[in-house]
């Protein structure tokens, strides 16, 4: 058989990651320091390695709710709503997920139609491209450039701007470019998004990375206010990148869809 004619199509658009070359080629090499994945150089808290022990121990290995555990999207909740002033529903609002590939590539699934495009920022983060390719949609990278910073510029959005477009991927602070937008930055964003009636899914994994400032939630952005539906960017944070453990913030509206 030629397995070659029996993979799809939108598997085999996806280049295998060069990232992962490195990573899986340092693997095998002694006294050498991988700096190929973004993890940090420490193991998770003690706290958070016993507790999922006890929880081991307890026999708690059962399924779940297709959103994960009530109890901890309720405590999910009470933090967006302390940290950022967010209202999220832990009954239909908030899902958990096994990474931030897994949410991104969920959210594709729900949002996207063959050929529709999705504006993200260049260079970003490289599984971008690879779920929007999945799922039979386009990546249409926005450059960013060195002497900005690498910030994203509306100007430079709506050159990449088409019929076809349906949604923007940000993600900062940025992966591989530490790029921080701060709020007014994130505001004229927010402007362009509400303008050309667009979906925002917006990354903040490293928002605990912002050193300077203080990092914009940006669904906390007075200007969605705006929209009919207040939460229409779907916002992601996780607390431990090592414990493969992610948050999707997203719209009731699109709660059966993800289910």
């Amino acid at each position: 058989m030629e397995w070659n004619n029996k993979i799809s199509e939108n598997v085999q658009a996806v280049p295998f990651s060069g990232i992962r070359k490195f990573f899986d080629l340092a693997s095998t090499m002694k006294d050498v320091i991988s700096l190929g994945v973004g993890e940090p150089d420490y193991a998770a808290p003690d706290r958070v390695i016993d507790a999922c022990i006890e929880s081991l121990k307890n026999k708690e290995t059962s399924y779940t709710s297709n959103w994960g555990l009530l109890e901890l999207r309720e405590e999910i909740s009470c933090f967006f709503k302390k940290r950022y002033g967010l209202e999220y529903d832990p009954m239909n609002e908030i899902m958990i997920t096994v990474g931030v590939s897994e949410a991104i590539t969920v959210v594709m699934q729900t949002i996207l139609n063959p050929g529709d495009q999705v504006l993200m920022p260049d260079p970003a983060y490289l599984a971008y491209p690879a779920c929007v390719r999945l799922v039979g949609g386009t990546p249409v990278l926005v450059p960013t450039f060195s002497d900005d910073e690498f910030r994203l510029r509306v100007d430079k959005l709506e050159e990449k701007l088409t019929t076809k477009t349906k949604a923007l991927l940000i993600g900062y602070p940025n992966n591989p470019t530490g790029t921080v937008m701060d709020q007014a930055a994130l505001e004229e964003i927010a402007a362009f998004v509400q303008r050309h009636d667009l979906i925002v899914i917006s990354d903040e994994i490293y928002c605990d990375l912002t050193y300077e400032g203080k990092h914009t939630c940006f669904a906390s952005i007075p200007v969605l206010a705006i929209f009919a539906d207040r939460k229409k960017s779907c916002s992601l944070c996780t607390r431990f990148t090592n414990m493969r453990f992610y948050v999707l913030h997203l719209p009731v509206s699109m709660e059966q869809s993800l289910r």
